[in-house]
């Protein structure tokens, strides 16, 4: 894709997010995080001077090569990566050690949030280390995230036991490919419906637990439904070969 191709791509989703809040009355933006897994870094750098801070990569070792690299510290130096990816413990090092992390979207377990409560402490970072619940709304097999019903007990676990995480919301990935027409997608609405939960149990405002949920082909919905940050990644840089086959994906 050019780099044309990217700017045009950006525009048209930055219109169609101010579209939907508009027709929505929302008083807030969505956060739009870009994709941008398997895409080199200078489409990266295009979007970033196009004004775009949020950009979002699956893999640990394809996000620590980019956050590493020498063009993107120069020229990017604002940038905020959100990991959206599985995460294996032994490769949780690599990733909080990114430069430039600003959010892990993808904490399903105990372990996994001790694993990187304990590697954070280690890097002695003043602010602690955003992250969110994932929620497998699905229930599909190859799909990461907690169960629905355990989702408000992993956020009271990152709450009280480990400090150099902050818990700013929840995500989920959701069934690829629903059909509006036969009603708001049931994930989005499951994912709404923990959000509620957590605020009930654990005293939350519901404006302070972020929901991240909608991609490329339904993040207009998304948003409709409450969504505060939507993940695109083709709709903005163009079809992708699949790397790898595994449940990284994100549109």
């Amino acid at each position: 894709m050019s780099e044309f191709d990217v700017v045009k791509g950006l525009a048209n989703i930055y219109s169609r997010i101010n579209a939907v809040c508009r027709k929505n009355g929302l008083d807030f933006t969505p956060r739009l995080v870009a994709v941008s897994k398997t895409k080199p870094k200078e489409l990266i750098i295009s979007a970033y001077e196009q004004g775009q801070r949020n950009f979002g990569e699956n893999y640990i070792q394809e996000l620590s090569e980019k956050s590493n690299d020498t063009e993107i510290l120069e020229k990017c130096k604002e940038i905020k990566w959100h990991f959206i990816g599985n995460i294996q413990r032994n490769k949780v090092i690599k990733l909080v050690s990114s430069p430039g992390l600003y959010l892990v979207e993808t904490v399903d377990n105990e372990k996994l949030a001790t694993a990187l409560d304990t590697a954070w402490q280690k890097l002695q970072k003043e602010e602690p280390l955003r992250v969110m619940v994932q929620v497998n709304t699905s229930d599909e097999e190859e799909k990461g995230g907690c169960e629905p019903e355990k989702s408000c007990d992993l956020v009271e676990f990152i709450i009280k036991s480990c400090p150099s995480l902050k818990f700013v919301g929840l995500m989920t990935i959701g069934i690829f490919g629903y059909d509006i027409s036969n009603g708001p997608n049931p994930d989005f609405l499951t994912l709404r419906r923990c959000r509620d939960n957590v605020c009930s149990k654990l005293n939350f405002n519901t404006k302070d637990i972020e929901i991240s949920m909608g991609m490329s082909d339904d993040f207009e919905h998304a948003i409709e439904l409450g969504s505060t940050s939507v993940r695109v990644g083709t709709a903005i840089f163009g079809h992708r070969e699949q790397k790898k086959k595994n449940s990284e994906s994100d549109n």
